[in-house]
């Protein structure tokens, strides 16, 4: 239930740092020069305040997240996981199977040394 609460939230926090963001005078580069009559109107206030919600909406999001984890079913998760390893297992068969065979090339047999004549031992 708070795993669910935490994605509605999230979900709207992430609309509404878009809006914010698109609503935002550009402070520099291309889009500065379209943004030139928010400047005549004089709405200085307005810029702070969006400033100050899209970094609080910004952090809302990453807590929101922090917590979604915490809340996550521990037994769906564990289920989940062992479903993605069996995935991942059939597809390594799969790949191990489709995989063309390299030819192994001969290695020509060493020519065997001499035998080196056996040293004399000194008698007893």
């Amino acid at each position: 239930m708070l795993y669910t609460i935490c994605i509605a939230l999230i979900v709207i926090a992430s609309i509404l740092i878009i809006l914010a963001v698109l609503v935002q005078n550009p402070k520099s580069g291309m889009a500065a020069n379209f943004g030139a009559s928010n400047q005549v109107m004089g709405v200085r206030e307005t810029s702070d305040f969006l400033e100050k919600f899209t970094w609080s909406m910004a952090i809302a999001i990453v807590v929101l997240s922090l917590v979604a984890t915490l809340a996550m079913d521990k037994g769906l998760v564990a289920e989940s996981n062992s479903e993605i390893s069996k995935d991942a297992k059939a597809l390594q068969e799969r790949v191990m199977e489709s995989a063309p065979a390299v030819p192994q090339a001969e290695i020509p047999a060493a020519q065997p040394a001499e035998p080196a004549e056996p040293a004399e031992q000194p008698a007893e």
